[in-house]
């Protein structure tokens, strides 16, 4: 199961940075994560300042 980004994010970039696997991308209002890369690590949610990353449901 993949992470997902919310609205909460506030674009600072950390995340992508953070992603061991570059699943990570600027979007138009808001990061992404690619599901079909994201190999459900935890990285990005534990580095996000704003809180705005947790596993999908």
């Amino acid at each position: 199961m993949a992470h997902v980004i919310s609205d909460d994010c506030v674009m600072c970039g950390t995340c992508e940075g953070e992603c061991p696997v570059g699943a990570i991308s600027a979007g138009d209002s808001k990061y992404v994560i690619n599901a079909d890369e994201c190999i459900d690590c935890g990285t990005c949610a534990a580095a996000c300042p704003s809180e705005a990353i947790h596993p999908e449901e």
